[in-house]
């Protein structure tokens, strides 16, 4: 009696330690997790500041615009470092020994090319560095019943269509038949027309005209 009671007391722990479940971590299913997303790379190099447009800028193909504010240093003269000179209305600059230097509708790279090509007269083979700190030349605006009005500095070429983008789009009470762009050339106004519903709707789109540096978007 005494082996049947020792057997049945045995075989009561075996089955409890078959029936053990798994230790804990084993059991445990991975919790879930919100990812945090990533900084998207920048496309420059290096962070853009929203303050100041032209870190943003493709150096290597912009054209500088009256208004343009560059800072030009020549290497190891001590007199020519980190001038800052603004691009006049006529778009000339100024600089020392190399006087005066058309800018206007030139890329940076050619700019320092003609700055040094003239200080050659004076300084053995010079090292010219331009910079662009401000591209404030380079902006177009869009007035009236858009979403957003105001001043947007570009960094290229840009039709009217986009222009609206930028400026959030027609309101409810806009004329979107009426639009015109303004340009002025010298003393006169240029007057062009624009029907935003033909251009949606893609007719008439040689009026959907590239934008130059200066013009206003005028929605009534």
């Amino acid at each position: 009696m005494k082996q049947i009671l020792v057997i049945l007391v045995i075989g009561f722990y075996i089955n409890v330690a078959v029936a053990e479940p798994q230790s804990a971590a084993e059991v445990t299913e991975p919790t879930s997790k919100e990812l945090e997303p990533l900084p998207l790379p920048s496309t420059t190099g290096a962070p853009a500041d929203s303050h100041n447009p032209a870190t943003t800028v493709d150096l290597a193909h912009y054209l500088v615009a009256p208004g343009d504010v560059l800072e030009i240093s020549v290497w190891k003269e001590e007199g020519l470092q980190q001038q800052q000179i603004l691009v006049a209305p006529d778009g000339n600059i100024t600089f020392p020994l190399a006087g005066l230097i058309v800018a206007a509708g030139k890329t940076i790279p050619s700019i320092e090319d003609a700055i040094a090509t003239k200080l050659a007269e004076f300084i053995a083979d010079p090292v010219v560095n331009v910079k662009l700190l401000q591209n404030g030349g380079n902006s177009i605006f869009v007035i009236g019943k858009v979403n957003r009005p105001g001043q947007f500095p570009v960094n290229r070429p840009i039709d009217v269509l986009q222009a609206l983008s930028l400026a959030g789009g027609l309101t409810v009470f806009a004329d979107s038949d009426s639009i015109r762009v303004l340009r002025r050339v010298g003393e006169q106004v240029i007057v062009f027309l624009f029907d935003y519903n033909d251009a949606l709707s893609g007719e008439h789109l040689e009026q959907n005209i590239l934008l130059q540096a200066g013009d206003t978007v005028t929605v009534p």
